[in-house]
């Protein structure tokens, strides 16, 4: 039971059957964001279906579903590779040895966690994370987020999560940077 819902159906699924849901993961991720003053809701949302198109190609990409009959919420992510370069910029410096990715499968990324305004609050949202990164091998996760999203860092530190700097946004992306987390995996603290 999530906070008081008890119907949330959680299902892990792979790249073949996320491309067959990705009007509905758009539709999702669309309400999760709502409007915001200054934005341009079509940019950024078709920015997301590149994101999340490109994404299915991943190594080892997955997608967690949250249903209370329709989708309510989802999370995806796949391995880094080491040419991946994801962590380009990261400021301050990582020690050495921080970047390497040992055979790729060192680190996931979850690259998008979202949930419908109407479901937000409910515990849905730490379900898909829980859900997602438990089945997951790698040693550690990692994400990035806007910035100035103060109270989403405050949750992610809630969930274990350590921020570790700030990178570049990359050719095309939404925010010039972004704020990067990482946390060891397995999950061990659930609270």
């Amino acid at each position: 039971m999530v906070h008081g819902v008890t119907d949330v159906t959680y299902s892990r699924l792979n790249a073949g059957a996320a491309a067959l849901l990705m009007d509905q993961l758009c539709e999702v991720y669309a309400d999760a964001y709502g409007e915001v003053s200054g934005e341009d809701t079509n940019v950024k949302a078709d920015a997301f279906r590149d994101r999340a198109t490109g994404a299915l190609g991943a190594r080892n990409f997955e997608l967690v579903t949250a249903r209370v009959g329709d989708v309510v919420g989802f999370v995806f992510g796949y391995s880094l590779r080491q040419e991946r370069d994801w962590f380009a910029g990261l400021d301050p410096a990582p020690e050495p040895g921080f970047t390497d990715e040992r055979g790729g499968e060192r680190t996931v990324v979850l690259a998008e966690i979202e949930v419908r305004k109407a479901w937000q609050g409910k515990g849905i949202g730490r379900g898909l994370h829980d859900t997602f990164l438990a089945g997951r091998r790698e040693e550690r996760a990692t994400l990035t987020a806007n910035p100035a999203a103060t109270a989403t860092h405050a949750l992610y530190a809630g969930w274990g999560w350590q921020r570790v700097g700030t990178i570049p946004g990359r050719p095309g992306a939404y925010y010039r940077e972004y704020a990067m987390f990482v946390r060891p995996l397995p999950l061990a603290d659930r609270g």
